[in-house]
């Protein structure tokens, strides 16, 4: 029955009629391949449905998910590239707009801006993800982190106005940019992956972050060089060659963040709409389930008028289960998740990703306070300052982050889940914190490079850990109707975490006597609350998102239908024999 159901059409004019009945969804194929299309002639949209998840879920790594990888990961390569590079600018710009030096105040609103942005654009776009669809919004974020880019390293002084704030203005509006693109890549990444690699496609996209920060440390570094006549001085001694150069090399930095989103803007815009979007929130399937019950019982007319009497006759009782999820509404997301069930699960992947952004922020936003701190950066000239933190910065990425980052692709899927990476991740990075607390006191009799090694172990094991599987995670747990929302909650929940670490704790990394020790302590605490929330959270390695949403969510898989639709009808053959 099933093979009759999907047959094709092979006559030309009337293929070309039913194509004109069931309409092909617009969208390229360049990097997120249109399965709807694929299976436009079906006219049962289960049959569809069906065919179309198995084909997506089933499919083999190929060139099509590395495309897909690298046109989702250069947003998150151009939002660290973004978000970090301020730690290196702000020092460069300090002596130019700042001649009396940083306040404290000013720094941290510097450094907090972007991810005071970015939780009004993960929440913001991840409810527009579930309302208006994931083709509907994915790019637009793109756009804002291009254009208030460019708009940052255009600004200048003027007697009106504060350098300082208008900056922040703009890094605030850049953020909104950034935190869109984590509900909606992550999200859209999961919904076209194959099932049996989708947490290694999904953690390659958000491994793009490395190779932004990476990016951002070698073009520091270039620019160092290249200045180095100008700013080989002490900083006493910076005057107009000195201030002009930095002041260049800080506009060459923060603009060229805006150089691989243009690349992959058209890719972005130009996306298919996601399948499981298109068919289970834009579809009414109750229909098609009748449609299939109709044809299983050899029926002909019209199921819509004759429902219930064919769903009768086949066993199928369409009319005591809804298969159709309807876009998100705040009704029905708080009606969902205010069950302690579903909740736990949510609070679970929100609060297990604040807790980790309090350190990973807090370390990232203060690398040259850190290497300061543990005297790895050398005082001197402007050139030796920022050339021993530029380069300090480089180590730490090229022997903790990335690593980290690619230790989570190659096991996530294979040797280990998505929960043992991040309580492992969890674990470690308490015991890291905790030693280097210990270690960093003025009392303790360790060496700097013992010092360095444990901060770049900390950075390794908050990317095989936790910060690659807290974006993960959400983009697989939550059902097709609410997962944007969700993820962006969680993402945004994320970035108040980082906004808390810079504004209460950072004070500590800022040179207050023993600030390192106090700071590393209360990362230490701040970690075992991580491994509280990682529990509330269940595995999903190795099962199909609709196979995670029935078994988590009490959701019902659209699928089963056409098995039950089969059992009744070989039921009722069997009572007429």
């Amino acid at each position: 029955m099933k093979d009759e159901q999907i047959k094709v059409n092979t006559n030309p004019m009337e293929k070309q009629d039913e194509q004109n009945v069931y309409m092909r969804t617009d969208g390229g194929n360049a990097a997120f391949h249109n399965f709807i299309n694929d299976f436009s002639h079906i006219k049962d949209p289960l049959e569809r449905r069906r065919l179309a998840l198995e084909k997506i879920d089933n499919a083999k790594f190929g060139w099509y998910h590395i495309r897909a990888i690298l046109v989702a990961g250069v947003g998150f390569l151009t939002d660290s590239y973004d978000i970090f590079a301020i730690n290196l600018a702000i020092t460069m710009m300090t002596p130019v707009f700042f001649p009396k030096g940083l306040t404290y105040g000013m720094e941290t609103f510097l450094k907090v801006s972007t991810s005071v942005g970015a939780v009004i654009g993960q929440v913001g776009f991840g409810i527009l993800g579930d309302v208006l669809g994931r083709k509907g919004v994915y790019g637009f974020e793109l756009i804002i982190v291009i254009f208030a880019t460019i708009v940052q390293c255009c600004l200048g002084v003027a007697a009106g106005l504060n350098f300082g704030f208008l900056l922040g203005f703009w890094r605030i509006i850049m953020g909104v940019g950034i935190g869109g693109d984590y509900p909606l890549s992550s999200v859209i990444t999961s919904e076209f992956a194959t099932t049996r690699w989708r947490g290694a496609i999904m953690s390659a996209v958000f491994a793009n972050q490395a190779w932004g920060q990476l990016a951002g440390g070698i073009l520091a570094v270039i620019l160092v060089e290249a200045y180095k006549n100008e700013i080989d001085v002490p900083k006493a001694q910076c005057e107009h060659k000195c201030l002009k150069a930095l002041d260049q090399m800080w506009r060459i930095l923060v603009g060229f963040g805006a150089v691989p989103g243009c690349v992959a803007l058209y890719f972005r815009l130009t996306i298919p709409e996601s399948p499981r979007y298109t068919l289970d929130c834009e579809n009414q399937i109750n229909q098609g389930a009748a449609e299939v019950s109709r044809y299983l019982a050899g029926e002909l007319g019209d199921a819509e008028n004759d429902e219930m009497n064919v769903l009768n006759r086949t066993g199928t009782q369409m009319d005591a289960i809804d298969t159709h999820q309807p876009k998100a509404s705040w009704k029905a997301f708080w009606g969902h998740f205010g069950q302690w069930k579903y909740g736990k699960i949510l609070f679970g992947t929100a609060f297990s990703w604040f807790f980790l952004d309090v350190a990973f922020y807090g370390l990232g936003l203060n690398t040259s306070s850190i290497l300061k701190a543990i005297n790895y950066t050398k005082k001197g000239t402007l050139y030796e300052s920022l050339s021993t933190t530029a380069k300090g910065n480089l180590i730490l990425l090229a022997a903790g982050s990335l690593p980290g980052y690619w230790f989570s692709i190659a096991l996530i899927d294979t040797y280990m889940g998505r929960r043992s990476i991040q309580l492992m991740g969890f674990v470690l990075l308490t015991v890291i914190f905790a030693v280097l607390s210990g270690c960093a006191s003025k009392n303790a009799n360790v060496t700097d490079k013992f010092l360095f090694f444990l901060y770049v172990m900390a950075e390794f094991f908050c990317n095989f850990g936790p910060n690659t599987t807290t974006f993960v995670t959400p983009g697989e747990i939550f059902p097709t109707a609410y997962k944007s929302t969700a993820h962006g909650l969680s993402a945004g929940w994320g970035k108040v975490g980082a906004i808390f670490s810079q504004c209460v704790i950072g004070k500590f990394l800022g040179g207050e006597e023993n600030g390192v020790t106090k700071a590393m302590g209360v990362y230490a605490g701040i970690m075992v609350l991580g491994i509280f929330t990682t529990l509330l959270v269940p595995e999903t390695k190795g099962m199909t998102l609709e196979e995670i949403s029935v078994k988590y969510h009490d959701t019902v898989d659209p699928n089963l239908f056409i098995e039950q639709s089969s059992t009744g009808t070989e039921t009722d053959e069997e009572a007429q024999v």
